[in-house]
């Protein structure tokens, strides 16, 4: 890697993009200094402005100005769009363990690798690392599926041995985004879970969860299962910026209120909260929340692992230039001056004023909107397998008798 160089794919002032300049000059910011990164522009329907090669890739490619800007789109006309791939996944298992003390649970399926949803905060999008591909546009555009997933984790549920407790879908990519609408993928597992009366909790950002209502219902009658929607703001403008594919904020706190009517435990997660950006809001969530039905709440402080730390700085300048600064440095106060914390007991939370004063306003809206009723713990005593359905050949052969 020669000096000077950064990862990832960065615009620098000798290759400027014309568009991103005149939004900077336009927010009344100074023109950057040369070398400094400039936002590429937003596309439409993604959350990613960028595209940085995989941290593992030992090439990457640095943009420079080759005569061609003009062909590039200019101001005012519509985003390029960029569409979604899928590809299969091989897995030869699906359950995914943990021990880490910040997490509620020991155990997950995720039916996808990347997320279409395109949360620009997304913790997960290093993740897409390990497959070869950028944790920026392509965590959600490439998106990776698993068409075996119910078969697999039943198989893993039959293991002599295995013991139940809550199995949690939404861990690492959304179960209901877009995609899930024609596969259903989500609800093949669900199926499966129902059948063995396996408990699990579910967090997402859709209101396509409403449409498993039935099996969902069934379950929650035989304290198996518990919802938890995801609510970042109230502010749709703000939530299309930062969560471009998601469902609105009044579609989720509605499936809030589904669930809650059809007897289904149900939450709110005001997450994550991102100082100087989203945080004022927290209490009118929380608030919003509680009339809906939820009962239970929880919030997370913004968390930048990784890649998302560049991706993150790359989609403020490009959609809130005059604000980046403060937002940034308001993050570095709550993360002991870096841009994250890795830190067991301070993933989550963080550290420092800003942080402990949104503990104790978070501690205060529960309370004041009733949100810490006791949560019921799922029954993990009925787990039971069903009996395995007979292989075609062992029926041809009893067919001889």
């Amino acid at each position: 890697m020669p000096d000077g160089a950064t990862e990832g794919k960065r615009l620098t002032r000798s290759a400027p993009d014309a568009e991103a300049l005149a939004a900077l000059e336009a927010a009344g910011a100074p023109e950057p200094e040369p070398g400094t990164p400039l936002p590429v522009r937003p596309r439409k329907g993604r959350g990613a402005t960028a595209n940085p090669p995989p941290r593992f890739e030992p090439t990457w490619r640095d943009p420079f100005d080759d005569g061609w800007d003009a062909a590039e789109p200019a101001a005012g006309e519509p985003a390029e769009r960029v569409p979604t791939t899928l590809s299969r996944d091989s897995a030869r298992s699906v359950i995914s363990w943990n021990t880490s003390p910040d997490l509620g649970f020991d155990r997950s399926v995720n039916p996808y690798r990347g997320c279409e949803h395109g949360c620009i905060y997304c913790y997960a999008r290093p993740t897409h690392a390990y497959l070869g591909l950028s944790p920026g546009l392509d965590f959600e555009t490439r998106l990776q599926f698993k068409p075996d997933v119910a078969a697999i984790l039943e198989r893993e549920l039959r293991k002599s041995g295995y013991t139940a407790r809550p199995l949690a879908l939404g861990t690492n990519t959304d179960p209901y985004q877009p995609v899930e609408r024609t596969l259903k993928l989500t609800r093949a597992v669900l199926d499966v879970l129902d059948r063995f009366n396996h408990p699990l909790t579910i967090v997402t950002k859709s209101a396509g969860v409403l449409r498993d209502l039935d099996i969902l219902a069934s379950m929650a009658k035989r304290r198996l299962v518990r919802v938890c929607l995801s609510v970042t703001t109230l502010d749709p403008a703000l939530a299309r910026r930062m969560e471009p594919r998601a469902a609105s904020p009044e579609r989720r706190l509605h499936a809030i209120a589904a669930l809650a009517q059809a007897g289904v435990p149900a939450g709110v997660m005001a997450a994550p909260m991102i100082p100087g950006l989203n945080d004022a809001e927290l209490e009118k969530i929380l608030e919003a929340a509680a009339r809906a039905g939820a009962r239970q709440a929880g919030y997370v402080l913004l968390r930048l692992p990784g890649e998302v730390a560049q991706l993150f700085e790359a989609w403020l300048t490009a959609h809130f230039p005059a604000r980046a600064a403060h937002v940034l440095s308001l993050v570095r106060q709550t993360r002991a001056g870096q841009m994250n914390d890795p830190r067991f007991g301070h993933r989550m939370d963080g550290s420092g004023p800003i942080a402990d004063l949104l503990a104790a306003r978070f501690a205060r809206a529960v309370r004041q909107f009733g949100l810490n009723e006791t949560r019921s713990e799922l029954d993990c005593t009925s787990f039971a397998p069903p009996p395995a359905p007979a292989r075609a050949g062992a029926m041809r052969q009893l067919s001889l008798f």
